[in-house]
C-alpha cells in the first residue's frame, strides 16, 4: 500500500484520544516490524485483550438474556470472541491499514490476513483498557461488534426480529414488507411476500403469511450481514 493509515486516524476513527499514544502504536505493531531489530510489539497486548474481550462478552450476555443458561452463554461467548470475530471487528475500524509489519510480511498480504488482524483487534482492546479503563473498551466492542452479535441474535431470534434489530441498528428504518400474491385454495394458500430494506430485497413463500415474511426475512438477513 502507498501510505499507512496514521495513529491520529485511527483514534478518529474509534471515536477516542490515547493520553499514551505509545499504547496505541505498540499495538498496531506487529512481531515481523523492525526487520530482527528488537521493537515493542502487541503480543503482551494480545494476551490481555483476549481476557478483557471476554470479560466484556461474557457480561454483555449476561444482561441481555436474563434466561440463558450457561451452555447457552458460553457457545455464545465462544462465536463472539473467536479470532474470525475480532479480524471482522478490526477490519471494521480499518485496523489492518494502520499496522506495523515488516516488508516481507506487508508482501505477503499481512495486512488482510485474519489472524494477524485478530490479533491487531485483540491488542487495541487492551490499549483502549490500560489508558481509558474499562469504557473505551466496552465503546469498541458497541461499535465494531455490531455484524457479529446480530448474526448471533439471527440464530437464537425469530428472523422477523434478527432483521428489524439490524435495520434500526444501522438507521435503516424498519423492514417494509409487501404481500405479492397469495395462490391456492382457503384450505391450502400459499403466500409470496417482499421485504426490502433501502436497496436490499428478498422474496419469500409460505403457507401463511407470517411463514412467508418469515421465510423472506431470513433470507434478507442473511444477505445484509455478509454484504
Amino acid at each position: 500500500m502507498s501510505s499507512r493509515l496514521s495513529e491520529q486516524a485511527v483514534q478518529q476513527r474509534l471515536g477516542y484520544q490515547f493520553g499514551d499514544e505509545a499504547l496505541l502504536r505498540r499495538a498496531l505493531t506487529h512481531g515481523s516490524y523492525g526487520d530482527g531489530r528488537a521493537v515493542a510489539d502487541n503480543e503482551r497486548l494480545e494476551f490481555l485483550g483476549d481476557r478483557v474481550l471476554g470479560l466484556i462478552v461474557a457480561r454483555h450476555l449476561f444482561v441481555e438474556d436474563p434466561k440463558a443458561n450457561e451452555g447457552q452463554m458460553a457457545r455464545r461467548l465462544n462465536a463472539l470472541v473467536r479470532k474470525e470475530a475480532c479480524a471482522e471487528a478490526a477490519c471494521a475500524a480499518d485496523l489492518g491499514e494502520a499496522l506495523y509489519l515488516s516488508k516481507a510480511e506487508e508482501n505477503n498480504g499481512g495486512r488482510n490476513k485474519q489472524s494477524i488482524l485478530g490479533d491487531v483487534c485483540e491488542a487495541v482492546l487492551a490499549a483502549l483498557y490500560l489508558d481509558g479503563g474499562m469504557e473505551p473498551a466496552q465503546a469498541f466492542f458497541d461499535a465494531f461488534w455490531i455484524e457479529q452479535r446480530a448474526r448471533l441474535s439471527g440464530s437464537n431470534k425469530d428472523p422477523k426480529s434478527a432483521l428489524q434489530e439490524w435495520a434500526l441498528a444501522h438507521d435503516y428504518g424498519l423492514p417494509k414488507y409487501v404481500e405479492l400474491s397469495r395462490t391456492g385454495p382457503d384450505h391450502q394458500p400459499e403466500f409470496h411476500i417482499s421485504v426490502a430494506i433501502q436497496d436490499w430485497k428478498c422474496e419469500g413463500r409460505g403457507n401463511s403469511k407470517q411463514n412467508a415474511e418469515r421465510a423472506a426475512a431470513s433470507k434478507l438477513f442473511e444477505q445484509v450481514v455478509k454484504k
